[in-house]
Order: C-alpha cells, then sequence, then structure tokens
C-alpha cells in the first residue's frame, strides 16, 4: 500500500476511473447487440445510430482507442450488411 499523498490520491482516482471506463465499455457491448438485434425492424436504423454514436464517444473520451473503435464499426456494419443479405 501506498504512503506518499499523492499516490493514495492516484489510487482512488484510478479505482473510480476504472469503474467508469466498465461502464462505458459495457453499453457499447450493449448498443452492439441491440443494433444487431434489430436489422429487420423499423428501430434498425436508429439503433445502429445510437450504438456507432456510442463508440465514437468511447474513442473521443480515450476509453477505448481510436483504431477500436474504427474497428468496432466496421465489424458491425459487416456483421449487418451479412444479416441483411441472409434475411
Amino acid at each position: 500500500m501506498a504512503n506518499i499523498k499523492s499516490q493514495i490520491k492516484r489510487n482512488k482516482q484510478n479505482v473510480v476511473d476504472r469503474e467508469r471506463n466498465k461502464k462505458v465499455k459495457s453499453e457499447v457491448r450493449t448498443r452492439v447487440k441491440n443494433a444487431v438485434a434489430a436489422v429487420g425492424t423499423e428501430d434498425e436504423e436508429s439503433a445502429l445510430r445510437l450504438a456507432i454514436k456510442r463508440i465514437d464517444k468511447a474513442a473521443t473520451k480515450k476509453i477505448i482507442h481510436k483504431n477500436q473503435a474504427a474497428n468496432k464499426k466496421s465489424g458491425l456494419m459487416k456483421r449487418i450488411n451479412a444479416l441483411k443479405e441472409n434475411a
């Protein structure tokens, strides 16, 4: 355990940051899942738009890397297009 005042504060900040990052990453996964599930319904476009918005926001806040955000969006679009073709 740290006994330097600044490191004690930094450890507390790390806990708060980690919890916030977990929430954001979880929301991104949920939004992607909802967008894939909405394929073929009237909510398809809004669910996709919301998923992409959350991915971009996570990248802007540096919770995920910008390249990871691009990969997630690309993979999401590929999955949705494949589902549309098979339907």
